[in-house]
């Protein structure tokens, strides 16, 4: 099967020194990038974090220090990876909650706002877990037969979530081959920020998905509790949930125009 595309699709993978988004950061990464004609781009890179990488880390991915000391920083191929990714859709496992979210906070301290709004990002794993609520390797054994035998190696997780997704296709006819409807198929319930800490309730209005608002109108909030914005703003929260959250404070106290 051949993916329908309107542009291209990035598959990636992140392997990191951890699992906090805002704090730990990329060992590897690895991307195949499928055009619209079907031929592919791939590639996988190690990064030199600036950081210890644990030892628990390095039990799950094999990478340790020593290995990336002479790799190239996140910072010294950001703006390399970013026209990469131009006007590409992204499609990862667990990629809206995780990776996405950790790659724009790396982009982010190089200096780089990496655009989502006009993306569709597609999780394979979302998709999975609606339809039979299984792992990658269990994924990728159901739908293609074969045992993932590299799993936690960026580029084997990077080929078996393409594979996993193509085997989706195959498998159900409810899914439709396209980008913009498996996108969004694949969010985590009705998210408004990739991590969904912000979330649609039955009437469209976005609300607190965490915390001790959880189920209340995040605007109402910040009528009430204008230090609240302040709070998750100085927090250990992705940017891009941030970002989400900036804007509809704005909708509630516009900033104010300076005057040139």
């Amino acid at each position: 099967m051949k993916l329908n595309l309107k542009r291209p699709l990035v598959f990636f993978d992140l392997e990191t020194t951890g699992t906090s988004i805002t704090r730990d950061r990329i060992v590897e990464l690895s991307y195949i990038k499928v055009n619209p004609d079907g031929t592919e781009e791939e590639k996988c890179r190690r990064i030199n974090p600036e950081m210890h990488i644990p030892e628990e880390s390095t039990a799950i991915h094999h990478i340790t220090d020593e290995d990336v000391k002479d790799a190239p920083t996140f910072r010294q191929i950001a703006n390399s990876l970013n026209e990469q990714l131009r006007d590409c859709d992204i499609a990862g496992y667990n990629s809206n909650k995780f990776d996405v979210p950790l790659l724009i906070e790396e982009f982010a301290r190089a200096g780089i706002n990496f655009q989502v709004a006009d993306r569709r990002f597609v999780d394979v794993q979302n998709i999975f877990h609606k339809m039979e609520q299984r792992t990658l390797i269990a994924a990728y054994r159901f739908y293609c037969g074969k045992d993932l035998t590299d799993a936690h190696s960026a580029l084997a997780d990077t080929r078996a979530t393409y594979e996993v997704l193509l085997g989706q296709l195959e498998r159900y006819d409810t899914l439709e081959n396209d980008v913009e409807k498996l996108s969004e198929f694949s969010r985590s319930g009705r998210a408004v920020d990739l991590a969904a800490r912000i979330v649609l309730n039955d009437n469209d209005v976005p609300v607190f998905n965490f915390g001790k608002h959880k189920g209340q109108p995040v605007k109402e909030v910040f009528r009430k509790e204008r230090s609240f914005y302040s709070w998750i703003m100085q927090g250990d929260f992705p940017k891009n949930t941030k970002d989400v959250l900036t804007g509809l404070y704005y909708e509630v106290y516009p900033p104010k125009k300076t005057l040139i």
